[in-house]
């Protein structure tokens, strides 16, 4: 019975092994197939050359505009500012005055020239102080911007580290120096009229001094006096300074706003020289 049923056992044996080894090998081949399966399965595509691996259409972008700026509007130039005759001569002297900013000399009066002229008539006292570039305000820039200059101021003669008031009767300007530095002016001033009222050229020193000094003469307070020569001396003025049929009987009048500065700055003693000759005296 023994011998018999070995060959069965081995047809067995063999089955199993072919059916083990079939198995194993569709265990294989499915495993690699799923393997082939996953990898056939498209990914993102990474480009570094700037192609696709594939056509994709192309897109455009429109260039951005240039970015605009608002177009500059000048302000108006206000009517009370409009018709002056000068405007390019005052241009030319404000230039050449300290305190007036940058002054563009082209004869065109701007709502900034305005300013600027209204802001000069008025520390000067010229009136009206409406911005208009008129004979007034041209004379009177003219005569500041010259006193500025180093070649009117060498004609006052300082030395010395006093102080020294500088009258100059042909600009009808002063101005004070001390150290060889201005420390008071150039500013404008009226002086004695023809007639036997000139003012007197010559080196002097203040000896009066008076915040309100009545002229006996002439009937009239003299606020801020400093008296240089006998009668003769500073004072703020009575009338318009800028009125060229009137002047002085001998005296330097001036502005309110210098007179009170040149009273803190001189005192008695102080060296006034007055040079030159005013028109038409």
């Amino acid at each position: 019975m023994a011998r018999r049923r070995k060959p069965w056992v081995a047809i067995t044996l063999s089955v199993a092994a072919v059916t083990v080894v079939v198995g194993a090998g569709a265990y294989v081949f499915g495993s690699a197939r799923a393997a082939a399966a996953q990898q056939r399965v498209p990914g993102p595509v990474t480009v570094t050359t700037g192609e696709s691996t594939s056509p994709r259409p192309t897109t455009v972008s429109e260039p951005s505009p240039a970015p605009t700026s608002a177009p500059t509007v000048s302000a108006p130039v206000p009517a009370e500012c409009q018709g002056g005759d000068r405007q390019r001569e005052v241009e030319a002297s404000l230039a050449r005055i300290d305190g007036y900013g940058s002054v563009t000399v082209d004869g065109v009066q701007t709502a900034e020239d305005c300013n600027i002229i209204k802001s000069f008539q008025a520390r000067y006292g010229i009136s009206p102080a409406l911005g208009r570039a008129g004979s007034a305000t041209a004379d009177v820039a003219r005569r500041i911007a010259t006193s500025a200059g180093a070649e009117e101021r060498a004609r006052c003669r300082v030395s010395g580290p006093a102080l020294t008031i500088c009258v100059d009767l042909t600009q009808q300007t002063a101005w004070a120096v001390r150290d060889g530095a201005v420390v008071w002016g150039p500013t404008v001033i009226r002086t004695g009229m023809r007639g036997g009222y000139q003012t007197p050229t010559g080196g002097y020193e203040i000896f009066r001094r008076a915040k309100r000094e009545w002229s006996v003469p002439y009937k009239v307070w003299l606020p801020y006096w400093q008296a240089f020569n006998g009668g003769i001396g500073f004072h703020e003025t009575t009338t318009y300074l800028h009125d060229g049929s009137l002047g002085s009987h001998g005296c330097v009048n001036l502005l309110h706003d210098d007179a009170v500065a040149l009273w803190n700055t001189a005192t008695v003693n102080t060296t006034v020289k007055v040079f030159g000759n005013r028109p038409g005296t």
